[in-house]
């Protein structure tokens, strides 16, 4: 059986959201808070309509977790900020880090120039 994907690349921009956290982890604490933040983004995954894909991301230096996330549309945070269950998993960050995120429209789409022989 073959199925459509749900998110895919395209060569030109789209009218896509992001949304990127950057969670400054406390010291030793780097995987609790990627798995924090994994449950937060699979819960959304598994329930939001206007999620379409994330990529969680460790630093190498241990300090530092990041979640860049696309979504339909900017309005899309505030649907999953008044959903009381995905408060409570995104709140659970404050335990093991300071975090934030901020939104971002894409204006453009830079891809490698071919190279000729």
């Amino acid at each position: 059986m073959e199925t459509t994907p749900l998110a895919a690349f395209t060569g030109s921009p789209a009218p896509t959201t992001f949304v990127v956290n950057v969670i400054h982890v406390h010291p030793g604490k780097q995987e609790e808070a990627f798995a924090i933040i994994q449950d937060v983004v699979h819960y959304v995954a598994e329930r939001k309509e206007g999620f379409l894909w994330s990529s969680l991301a460790k630093s190498t230096d241990g300090q530092t977790v990041v979640n860049v996330e696309a979504i339909q549309g900017v309005g899309n945070v505030d649907e999953f900020f008044t959903d009381p269950a995905f408060v409570e998993k995104f709140r659970k960050l404050d335990t093991v880090s300071k975090s934030e995120f901020h939104t971002y429209t894409v204006d453009d789409l830079v891809l490698p120039k071919l190279r000729t022989a």
